[in-house]
């Protein structure tokens, strides 16, 4: 079995690598995340940059071809979505293209599509959570700039609108993120009505393999701006880079970075519950810990406004926390590895 990137998959890497960088690249990111002010306006999605993903086929990718979709599988979801982790591209990119086959106008971008993942409860069956309305801390991303919210429960999943959320807004450490809280008071937090459909546990391994490639994505990108750094800036008349120390920090961080690609690609492949977990706790070491080796190359500038690279670190903070934690991710390799002796 050949397990190395096609010619069609380059493609579709490099189509979309081209587009952001077209509609997003770094000064549209800086932009984007400048704090608002009276000339700034606050934080939302561009839709004019979603439907442009739509189009793109970012959403639609592994719908059917008679759906819409280009028939493609979740290796070619994960090349495209690493993409999109490198530019640090904002918005609820996983759940709208998890729902794309669900929600009418998700795929092409017409509709913005959040999600709500609730907490898993021990002996929960083939039904809805029986405490779906109580489920605490539960977070959403976009909430205030979504159409539709996607609930996941233990196993089933259905779609709900916005409204139907009782949820406080919540401090963000990323300015491109913006957060809301489900609140915890018994009978509140989710309204009525969305038909829960099988499928959430299908769907919550997809979801965090994706997340995991856009944190692969995001750690790739730091370690160029690293090495790109380190050959530019000078001190003592000499490239930063020149000084082992640097060196170090850049060979470790290419470390992780390769690393992570190969768990996360293998686990596109397998689509297993084990590899998935695996994929996750690599690709959100690499994408913290790169980001973090990456301010320690660029000094006190990795902290400014004119620098990408804290946003880097704090998306990965942000994204380490969702869907799948490294503490679930540690418990399912555990079950895995109990499972196989």
């Amino acid at each position: 079995m050949d397990f190395r990137i096609t010619e069609d998959q380059k493609a579709l890497r490099r189509g979309m690598r081209d587009l952001l960088t077209a509609r997003f690249g770094p000064e549209d990111l800086r932009e984007a995340a400048a704090p608002p002010g009276p000339q700034t306006p606050p934080h939302g999605l561009d839709r004019g940059l979603w439907r442009e993903l739509g189009k793109a086929g970012l959403f639609a990718l592994r719908l059917p071809e008679d759906e819409g979709g280009a028939g493609a599988g979740l290796p070619e979801a994960v090349l495209v979505f690493e993409e999109a982790g490198r530019a640090l591209l904002p918005g609820p990119l996983v759940a709208t293209h998890l729902a794309a086959g669900t929600v009418p106008d998700a795929a092409d971008g017409s509709r913005v599509v959040t999600a709500l993942d609730l907490p898993q409860e021990p002996g929960a069956g083939e039904g809805p959570p029986a405490a779906a309305g109580t489920a605490p801390g539960g977070l959403v991303e976009h909430l205030d700039g979504a159409d539709d919210v996607l609930v996941l429960g233990p196993a089933r999943v259905r779609v709900l609108p916005p409204a139907a959320l009782d949820a406080d807004p919540l401090s963000s450490v990323d300015p491109l993120t913006p957060l809301h809280r489900l609140r915890a008071r018994p009978g509140t937090g989710l309204g009525e009505g969305g038909q829960w459909r099988p499928g959430a546990r299908r769907l919550r391994r997809e979801a965090a393999l994706l997340t995991a490639a856009l944190q692969l994505g995001s750690a790739g990108r730091t370690v160029e701006l690293a090495v790109e750094h380190a050959r530019s800036r000078r001190q003592f008349g000499r490239p930063i880079g020149s000084f082992q120390a640097v060196q170090h920090l850049c060979a470790g961080m290419l470390g992780r970075s390769e690393t992570a690609r190969s768990v996360v690609y293998a686990a596109a492949v397998s689509e297993d519950e084990a590899e998935t977990a695996a994929a996750a706790l690599r690709a959100d070491e690499a994408a913290v810990r790169n980001a973090r080796d990456c301010l320690q190359v660029f000094g006190g500038m990795g902290f400014t406004w004119e620098a990408e690279v804290h946003l880097h670190l704090k998306r990965a903070w942000l994204r380490a926390e969702q869907w799948m934690t490294a503490v679930t991710a540690e418990e399912e390799l555990a079950h895995a590895l109990q499972r196989d002796t």
